[in-house]
Formats: C-alpha cells, sequence, structure tokens
C-alpha cells in the first residue's frame, strides 16, 4: 500500500470533509418524521417515486441541502491543500450523496476548485463504489494508487468496496471509525506538508 502523500490522485467527500454545511440529520430525521439515525437516501427509496410521502420527504430533503449548501464554510486547511494538489498536478475530485443542485452550489459559493464532480445522481450513492471507480476510470489510475477522504463510515465503506485506501478525516463525533480507515487525519495540514515536500 502507499503511503500517505504517494497517492497519485485523491477524492474528497464534500460535507464534514472539505466544508462544514452544519448538516444536522437529527433534525432532518425529526422534520421527516422517521426515528434518529435513519439512513436518509436508503429509507426515502422504500417509497413508491410517485406516493405523497415521497414527494414530501423529497422536498424537505431538497431545502434541507440547499440550506445546508448556502452556509457552508471551508474546513481549516481544506482550501491550501487543494490549491497545493493543483500546483503538483494531482488530480481531485469530489464524491458526494448530495444532490447535484446542492452541490454545485456549495462549490460554487466557496470557489471549491474541482471540476470532477460526483454527486448521487450520477451514480449510485455510497457506500456503491461505482463513484469511485468511475473517477478512476476517468483518470486511467488503478483504485489502489488513489486515495478516498471522508469523514463518516459511508466514505470508508465506499473505499473498501472500490478496493481504494480510505481516509478517515476525524473529528470528534466519528472517532470510533477509525478502526475501518487504512489512514487517519486530524488536520490537513499534515498531508499538505507531505505532498509540498513530494
Amino acid at each position: 500500500m502507499l503511503a500517505l502523500g504517494e497517492h497519485k490522485g485523491i477524492i474528497f467527500d464534500l460535507d464534514g470533509t472539505l466544508v462544514d454545511s452544519k448538516l444536522d440529520f437529527d433534525q432532518l430525521c425529526q422534520q421527516l418524521g422517521w426515528p434518529l439515525g435513519t439512513p436518509i437516501l436508503e429509507h426515502l427509496a422504500t417509497f413508491p417515486l410517485n406516493s405523497a410521502e415521497y414527494q414530501r420527504a423529497l422536498q424537505i430533503i431538497h431545502e434541507f441541502e440547499l440550506a445546508g449548501a448556502r452556509s457552508a464554510n471551508w474546513l481549516p486547511g481544506a482550501q491550501e491543500l487543494l490549491t497545493v494538489l493543483s500546483e503538483k498536478q494531482i488530480p481531485i475530485a469530489i464524491l458526494t450523496r448530495n444532490m447535484r443542485e446542492a452541490t454545485l452550489l456549495c462549490i460554487e459559493q466557496l470557489a471549491i476548485p474541482i471540476e470532477m464532480v460526483i454527486t448521487r445522481e450520477d451514480c449510485q450513492p455510497k457506500p456503491d463504489p461505482s463513484g469511485l471507480w468511475h473517477i478512476a476510470k476517468a483518470w486511467q489510475m488503478p483504485s489502489h494508487e488513489l486515495l478516498f477522504i471522508g469523514d463518516y463510515l459511508f466514505d470508508l465503506q465506499t473505499a473498501h468496496n472500490a478496493g481504494m485506501p480510505g481516509c478517515l478525516y476525524m473529528n470528534e463525533h466519528n472517532q470510533h471509525f477509525q478502526e475501518m480507515a487504512d489512514f487517519v487525519l486530524t488536520d490537513f495540514a499534515h498531508l499538505t506538508e507531505l505532498y509540498r515536500k513530494a
């Protein structure tokens, strides 16, 4: 396995990794009337597409994601890392479970310098590996030479399912996922320095 700082391309989750959209999924579950901790997209998929319940839930989720995109801020060190990766011509991409409209709004508002963006409308949502495979194919690089960085269980599962090393961007809420990660970062400054010196 390549060491941290040696990967030929890096794919990022968006919320909780590059940006803080202040998305409170417990609050979303309450708005939807679903039990706390319910996987949103998976549960939504159990409703008939034309049902009133599906349409109501879809509208609530839509507004929730757009509000998050409007209030998003860079997480510490993320912008500098992307700048260094671009300078070193390391390919970068985003793979998110968010909808495309909210994702592009967030990217536009913060001027995130990433062109390859895969949302849940482009492929099966994480932890399905198809998004990572699509990016690897577009870059013409094997999965094991790339790195997927995210802050949640689905990110690590997606990387594992794709045969790609997964890196946990660790915070005070997700430390229990670190056993599943190939690498752990508590801040981006370390990775930035590794690539700056490469």
